[in-house]
């Protein structure tokens, strides 16, 4: 099961979002809300590498 399906609608829509954006690289252009991508690196969709956000194996799947 997903861990997005344990957090409210409009949480697991917001950070669904933010996956898209990283997988994009939209976070460049557009900051990303640290606290966001701080639950998403816990929740093991995200990892940090050269202090960017990068999408997991779990992340990719999760799109």
């Amino acid at each position: 099961m997903s861990e997005l399906k344990s957090v409210p609608l409009d949480e697991a829509i917001r950070l669904r979002w933010v996956l898209r954006d990283i997988r994009a690289k939209r976070f460049v252009v557009s900051p990303l809300d640290p606290a966001d991508v701080q639950k998403l690196n816990q929740m093991g969709f995200v990892e940090i590498q050269d202090t960017l956000p990068v999408l997991t194996a779990a992340g990719m799947a999760e799109i």
